[in-house]
């Protein structure tokens, strides 16, 4: 199937059983490229089937979908012209591992840092209000990726403004037993149709004319379906700051989730799908070690084993020491922002659970929590990737430095970039203040 389909328009043509060996082909072929190559395995595996339903609905052409982190997007490229470009993964001039907007017109923001996407989407939505211009702007963004303030920031924008933007919430670890996510599917679809929006309005005005009680009975019947919607749907948070919740749905469906999307389209106003996925999916190896194969180097597809046996890295020689330095000072503690392995801290943190502190995608909380814990006496150790670094800088000036609290901010990965990753682990670098 894989063979018949160049372009969205050729998916487009597809009938749903079509579509599932599409997605079957399109897993074998990014397992196969990957395992030559290396690259973001795990969260692509994920998504084939979302981003087939996607760009079933969606024109990538015309319409706006930012993909917040951007790793996954192999199926995007697949579907959009570079189907024979990925073989160049990793490679000299090759294709790129993430969004580029110079590659294609499809790619329609540059993503790399995680948070991104939605604050990218309400701008694009804004212009094109402006421009008085017709398109949807839509926010592709994991659940990991929400704990990032910056996205929580753009929520609240959102929200506050009823702008028409769709945030799709890709969440890969939350799990919900089958009885409630039926009851919460059929809501959304019940809540999504035009027929539903319309009777809400007209029974509002049946009920207003109604001398006297009208208005009372309308609070009355809006405060019961509140409260049966805070019963059921465990998502409430997202409605409660202005955002119509759908879901959550099965992410590894197309039917269902062409048919929410083609909802969403519809609606006038800011909204919110939860998907639910599974990181790895098709390939046993990446569901059972989602972590180990979210980026890897080339593998054996049999075995799911490295090619070439990793040797020592520094983030290791680290990890090792800090746990050696711990032993004899008390007071030295961990603080990663949701990067405990690829920073060498998984020894430390099964070695002094209570002395290891992941924060989340949150690089500005992790430096003023680490100031935190310095300024009461602590020595907080704060590895975190040089180029996420970046997002810090503020906390780093105003609430260390000028303070001169005893905060070891380690900088992993601050060597020469290689293949398509932010950076290549060739040394680690201390900064003590």
């Amino acid at each position: 199937m894989l063979e018949k389909v160049n372009n969205v328009d050729d998916l487009k043509k597809l009938n749903s059983k079509e579509k599932e060996v599409l997605a079957q082909d399109i897993r074998e072929y990014i397992i196969d490229i990957v395992s030559k190559n290396g690259g973001h395995l795990a969260s692509n595996l994920g998504v084939v089937e979302l981003t087939l339903a996607l760009e079933s609905i969606f024109d990538t052409r015309k319409d706006k979908i930012i993909w917040d982190v951007g790793h996954q997007t192999y199926v995007h490229k697949i579907l959009n012209g570079r189907k024979e470009s990925l073989k160049t993964l990793r490679k000299l001039n090759g294709i790129a591992g993430f969004p580029k907007t110079k590659e294609s017109e499809t790619d329609c923001f540059n993503t790399g840092h995680s948070s991104t996407s939605i604050s990218a989407a309400m701008g694009m939505a804004k212009a094109r209000d402006l421009k008085k211009e017709k398109y949807s702007a839509i926010a592709v963004i994991g659940d990991g990726a929400l704990t990032g303030g910056m996205a929580l920031e753009a929520l609240n924008h959102i929200g506050s403004s009823e702008t028409n933007v769709i945030v799709i919430l890709n969440d890969n670890e939350m799990s919900i037993s089958k009885n409630i996510g039926g009851v919460n599917m059929l809501l959304s679809k019940l809540r999504a149709r035009k027929t539903y929006t319309a009777s809400n309005k007209s029974g509002r005005k049946i009920l207003d004319k109604i001398p006297f009680i009208g208005s009372h009975l309308i609070k009355l019947i809006q405060r019961c379906k509140q409260g049966i919607k805070q019963l059921i749907i465990p998502k409430m948070f997202f409605e409660d700051i202005g955002l119509k919740y759908l879901g959550p749905i099965d992410g590894h469906n197309i039917e269902d989730m062409e048919l929410i999307f083609k909802r969403a389209k519809e609606l006038d106003e800011p909204v919110l799908i939860h998907v639910l996925t599974k990181k790895g999916k098709g390939y046993t190896p990446a569901e059972k070690e989602p972590d180990r194969f979210h980026a890897t180097s080339p593998f054996d597809i049999e075995t799911g084993e490295p090619k070439k046996s990793k040797g020592k890295d520094y983030s290791k020689v680290f990890g090792d020491k800090l746990v050696k330095m711990a032993e004899k000072n008390q007071k030295i503690v961990a603080v990663t922002a949701s990067m405990k392995d690829g920073t060498g801290l998984r020894e430390f943190a099964k070695k002094y659970p209570d002395r290891f502190f992941d924060v989340g995608i949150a690089e500005q909380h992790a430096i003023t929590f680490a100031a935190g814990l310095a300024k009461e006496g602590l020595i907080p150790f704060v590895p975190i990737y040089s180029s996420f670094y970046q997002r810090a800088y503020d906390q780093v000036i105003h609430d260390v430095c000028i303070q001169k609290l005893p905060v070891v901010m380690c900088v992993d990965r601050s060597g020469i970039v290689g293949a398509d990753r932010r950076n290549t682990s060739r040394n680690i670098r201390f900064i003590i203040f």
